[in-house]
């Protein structure tokens, strides 16, 4: 299926690996000129090489307004934002200190709100744009391992219902996907941590995960971080004009609500 992405410009953040890197070579392999973003020149060449098709990238830490203020006058204007940027980690609710509360907010919601802030008005005034957030299932379904983690990805849910609100009637739109544990950098690591076994495969540790701490899911496996990429070039398309103000679930049956 041809999506149609050819000469659109497309910002992806936190894409120097796991989904961010593979929704920028998605984008990229479709045609788009895709900008990336990482906080370090290393990670941001590293990344380049990986991608085939029109790209650039972008040194910047968006966890900080100067860090927005920094890619902002750089690209000025795009016609995808695709804000992928997230942290996590695990903590007892006990342990969440206030500037660890206020560290994942900054990094998982104020990245995107800066960005969608100044990119908004142009799409609007071009009459086309697409703002996607990467939420995620722990949105829904919170956590205990991570409150605070979830309630990041709950404030994103939020902002972006909000502004699809703003563009009724125009042909931008303004949605949320939401992967379910996805195979990234660190995530076994992740997983290791909540294991009853340290010692374990990393296949064992995966599978007491799912069974002790997601046993909903209908999967029972790490998603494929190339699962939730063409799931989101689609969304970034021409094609998914009637999708708006929509959360959709790329979490493999995880959350058992069917709306």
């Amino acid at each position: 299926m041809n999506l149609q992405l050819e000469g659109i410009s497309a910002l992806v953040t936190g894409s120097t690996a796991g989904i961010g890197l593979a929704i920028a070579q998605t984008l990229a392999a479709e045609g788009a000129a895709v900008t990336i973003v990482g906080r370090t020149q290393a990670k941001v060449d590293a990344a380049l090489a990986e991608i085939e098709g029109p790209v650039n990238g972008l040194v910047a830490d968006l966890g900080q307004a100067s860090g927005a203020a920094a890619v902002l006058e750089q690209l000025p204007s795009v016609d995808v934002l695709v804000n992928n940027l997230g942290v996590y980690e695990a903590k007892p609710f006990s342990d969440i200190a206030d500037a660890d509360w206020l560290r994942i907010f900054e990094v998982n919601v104020m990245s995107g709100v800066r960005l969608s802030r100044a990119y908004l008005p142009g799409m609007l005034d071009r009459n086309w744009g697409r703002i996607l957030f990467i939420s995620s299932e722990s949105g829904v379904q919170t956590p205990p391992e991570m409150i605070h983690y979830g309630m990041t990805k709950s404030a994103q849910l939020a902002v972006s219902r909000g502004l699809a609100e703003t563009t009724k009637g125009t042909g931008v739109t303004v949605n949320s996907v939401l992967p379910g544990p996805t195979r990234s950098e660190g995530i076994v690591d992740f997983l290791r941590s909540m294991s009853t076994n340290p010692d374990a495969t990393d296949a064992e540790v995966e599978s007491e995960f799912f069974a002790k701490h997601r046993p909903a899911s209908l999967l029972q496996r790490l998603i494929e971080a190339r699962e939730v990429a063409t799931t989101v070039a689609y969304l970034a398309s021409p094609l998914s004009s009637a999708t708006n103000g929509a959360a959709i679930k790329v979490e493999g049956g995880l959350l058992r609500s069917i709306v």
